[in-house]
């Protein structure tokens, strides 16, 4: 039957699955967690910078976030190799999707930040503290409530636009299934198999945005 020769295909393709997997997985780690601490660095230089900092930090979220994926991966991996970095596919196709992934958290961060109201600024001020201080205990817990929704949103995307790593030969789940396909023609059993396998993934992502969600909201309780 054909379901059988599928699930031999999967048990001897299996170590092929598993790396691609991996891949996709690490990848996208490294673009959501780089991404995110470059975004933050990003918002925050667009919200409060003086002029030499927001101007360059506006530049880069606009430039990088009108650029449609496909073309940040092939400028990286193809620029990189022009000026002398020797990056390899994969290096290219992470550096590529942290970029994108920054470029998405700094708008986040920026929209979040400037929705709450500076009298807090003010208010802190009044009491003595720092803008450090006011920052860390004020107004970034409050910002980061609002703004994770919205960068589980951009996390699922670093995931989708992985599949994209293919064009320059990294061998991620989708390049991989495909590979595997092209042996076998057993095309709506794999491309299945990757779906699940990238709904899984995705809702991992989910599921720890909503943990990360609830230990917020149970802080923001002891505060108050």
């Amino acid at each position: 039957m054909e379901w059988d020769y599928f699930l031999n295909q999967v048990v001897a393709n299996r170590a092929a699955l598993v790396n691609g997997t991996a891949i996709t997985f690490a990848v996208s780690l490294i673009a959501i967690m780089a991404g995110t601490v470059l975004g933050m660095v990003i918002g925050i230089a667009v919200t409060y910078g003086g002029k030499p900092l927001k101007w360059p930090a506006r530049l880069h979220i606009d430039i990088i976030r009108g650029t449609p994926v496909l073309v940040l991966v092939l400028a990286t991996f193809y620029v990189s190799s022009a000026v002398g970095l020797n990056l390899t596919a994969f290096q290219a196709g992470a550096l590529a999707l942290t970029l994108f992934c920054s470029s998405h958290v700094g708008e986040i961060l920026r929209g979040a930040l400037q929705s709450l109201s500076r009298g807090q600024i003010e208010a802190g001020r009044a009491i003595g503290l720092t803008f450090g201080s006011i920052f860390r205990y004020i107004l970034f817990p409050q910002a980061l409530r609002y703004a994770l929704p919205t960068w589980i949103t951009a996390a699922v995307e670093m995931v989708k636009a992985s599949t994209l790593l293919s064009v320059i030969g990294v061998a991620e789940l989708l390049l991989t299934t495909q590979q595997i396909i092209s042996n076998n023609f057993l095309n709506m059993q794999f491309y299945l198999l990757a779906g699940v396998i990238y709904f899984l993934i995705n809702f991992a992502i989910e599921q720890v945005g909503r943990f990360i969600g609830r230990r917020l909201d149970q802080a923001t309780r002891k505060t108050v």
